[in-house]
């Protein structure tokens, strides 16, 4: 068999066997390599298909304009402790190793930058744009991975501004406090003691040198579960955590090679070579971040997988049946004083996108038949008494998503024949429910 023909059939494999497998048939260890199979698979296909290289463009025009705002507030803070040179700069030269010697140029043009911003110069409004232009970058990056955990609701902005400082302005403190814990835990006699007990030594200094792609997975782990206006579970950020930092090390170590034989570029770019790196890593850097979110989107959903990843048309009839579930289930916890329900919950037990459940949830939202509760995560429960939501109302609602539909409807051509018969349908649903209401649906044995 020649090379072309094995290439052909392991994409064809890819493409098709791969999705037709039943995953019911196969014991854990085939059912997790063809799971893997299929993230990696859908991952590749985001990456070249989807959009996440444009949201990976914005994002680095983005951190381009905040970079400086961003450390300058973390700065402050761990200015105020007199440890701002032992965190920022470490991370910096950190994340910008890659770019090798250009790496710690930037980092040192980067805190001078940061170093010369007087936030007492500022004033109440320049402090004001200054936190606001933090907000912003944070919002965009949120927005993104919304768009990939198919949410269409953000944050409030009270609910943004308290997380997002809080991050900031927390986070540096977090990290310098886990430096000293570290250090002192490091230097502790016992630990000595035990670190000159072999195999306890061995297995102790292997720990430590893999410390840096632990802390990397763990913050891209904190990443996945703290942005995303949704409840993801730990262990599908685990699991997009771990690819993504094996990701970015792999990347970090070509890139590395790739710039020390990139000389060539210096020579025709000058002194925007450097420039030119940074922002090729930068967009690197968020394209493995924005990959990691689609991984743990898709491990939390694996039924979309099952699906291969196709589009997802809901019919009205679905509209119109998913409308009625949804304000079954709720009302029903409602009216037997059970927990409510949340969009998770309801896209699990329902097994349908998320898209599509939070659609209808808006939409019954818009018409005073929902209200959000104050937990975390957000759950549901109906807006009225159950007597005073009627099923008419109901069917009206599902049929009418939208202030445009009801717009077009109103200035579309009209046949008279055509609108008798609509009238007639109309009418029959109208008749079929009478005066039920949810609460008929919910306690049948009330009536």
């Amino acid at each position: 068999m020649s090379v072309s023909d094995t290439a052909k059939k392991c994409v064809h494999f890819l493409k098709h066997d791969l999705w037709e497998v039943d995953l019911g048939s196969l014991n854990k260890y085939k059912s997790f390599i063809v799971k893997t199979l299929r993230l990696i698979n859908v991952a590749l296909r985001e990456l070249t298909e989807g959009q996440l290289t444009l949201r990976a463009m914005s994002l680095v025009y983005t951190t381009l304009l905040s970079i400086v705002p961003v450390l300058a507030i973390s700065f402050s803070v761990l200015k105020a402790f007199g440890v701002h040179n032992e965190v920022v700069e470490p991370f910096l030269i950190k994340f910008l190793a890659p770019l090798g010697d250009k790496g710690a140029e930037i980092t040192s043009q980067i805190i001078g930058f940061v170093e010369n911003m007087n936030v007492g110069v500022l004033g109440s409004l320049g402090l004001g744009m200054l936190i606001y232009t933090v907000i912003s970058v944070i919002q965009k990056i949120e927005s993104s991975f919304n768009s990939i955990w198919r949410i269409k609701k953000a944050r409030s902005f009270a609910r943004r501004f308290s997380d997002y400082v809080s991050v900031i302005i927390v986070g540096p403190i977090m990290i310098f406090s886990a430096m000293g814990l570290t250090a002192s835990f490091m230097s502790n006699t016992v630990v000595q003691t035990i670190v000159s007990i072999e195999p306890f030594g061995t297995v102790f200094y292997f720990f430590v040198e893999k410390l840096p792609y632990i802390i990397v997975c763990g913050a891209f782990t904190f990443l996945y579960i703290f942005i995303p206006n949704t409840k993801v579970k730990f262990k599908s950020a685990l699991v997009a955590g771990l690819m993504a930092g094996i990701l970015w090390e792999t990347a970090g170590w070509a890139f590395a090679s790739f710039v020390v034989t990139s000389t060539k570029y210096a020579a025709i770019y000058s002194g925007f070579a450097i420039l030119l790196m940074f922002m090729i890593w930068l967009y690197v850097s968020w394209l493995i971040l924005l990959v990691g979110a689609q991984i743990s989107f898709y491990h939390q959903y694996p039924y979309f997988l099952e699906a291969n990843n196709a589009v997802l048309n809901i019919s009205h009839r679905l509209k119109e049946k998913l409308t009625f579930l949804i304000m079954y289930f709720i009302g029903d916890h409602f009216h037997n004083n059970k927990k409510p329900w949340t969009l998770d919950a309801l896209v699990a037990h329902l097994e349908l996108p998320v898209d599509s459940v939070h659609d209808i949830i808006i939409n019954l939202e818009k018409n005073s038949f929902l209200l959000e509760t104050g937990d975390d995560p957000t759950a549901y429960i109906p807006a009225r008494e159950l007597e005073a939501i009627t099923l008419r109302e109901l069917m009206h609602t599902a049929r009418m998503t939208d202030d445009e539909t009801r717009a077009i409807e109103n200035h579309f051509t009209t046949v008279h024949e055509v609108d008798s018969i609509l009238d007639t349908l109309d009418t029959a649903v109208a008749d079929t429910l009478g005066g039920k209401t949810l609460k008929d649906l919910v306690d049948p044995s009330k009536k």
